[in-house]
């Protein structure tokens, strides 16, 4: 498999079951990924529109769902890089809404989801997904499969969560 995240083969869907589109569509975030232009900003300002879900659902269940979200794409993501035929494509955006989505639980935690968090949230989590700090950096690279893909953006989701628990911890601590 390329592993060469610049390349954009196109996608055959024609050539694919069903499963395999269904499959597909869903590592590409439903569409969101496959923006010509930064890819992985759309799919995280996509997953945007999972916080009210977050905030309707409760805390404990939206742990559970990003949980579940993380497990499933870990398959997802696998097996859509599988059939684009490149390891961690930027058109495979599963991993972002994860990711970002894992950015918010300390204001959700702490009742303070608003305009202003979600910004700085989303803002967070790109910075952490393209700058790649340690450990990001070297799971991106050194881990491969469905688990690398996903397990690069979940840290980058938890490095961002930290800097926003870490503000609410020494401002109204």
């Amino acid at each position: 498999m390329d592993i060469n995240t610049l390349h954009k083969p196109t996608i055959n869907f024609k050539s694919m079951s069903i499963y395999e589109r269904f499959i597909t569509f869903c590592g590409v975030g439903f569409g969101s990924g496959l923006i010509p232009k930064a890819p992985g900003t759309f799919g995280s300002a996509f997953a945007l529109l999972f916080v009210p879900i977050w905030l309707v659902i409760g805390l404990p269940a939206s742990i559970m769902v990003m949980i579940v979200m993380s497990f499933l794409g870990i398959y997802i993501c696998g097996k859509t890089a599988e059939l684009m035929g490149v390891h961690d494509d930027g058109r495979i955006v599963w991993d972002e809404f994860t990711g970002q989505s894992i950015t918010f639980l300390p204001v959700l935690y702490l009742g303070q989801m608003n305009w202003l968090w979600l910004l700085i949230g989303f803002a967070l989590f790109r910075l952490f997904d393209v700058w790649k700090p340690w450990p990001i950096r070297v799971v991106d690279r050194q881990v491969g499969g469905g688990f690398g893909i996903m397990l690069d953006d979940i840290i980058a989701g938890l490095w961002a969560a930290l800097c926003i628990w870490l503000y609410f911890y020494f401002t109204v601590a």
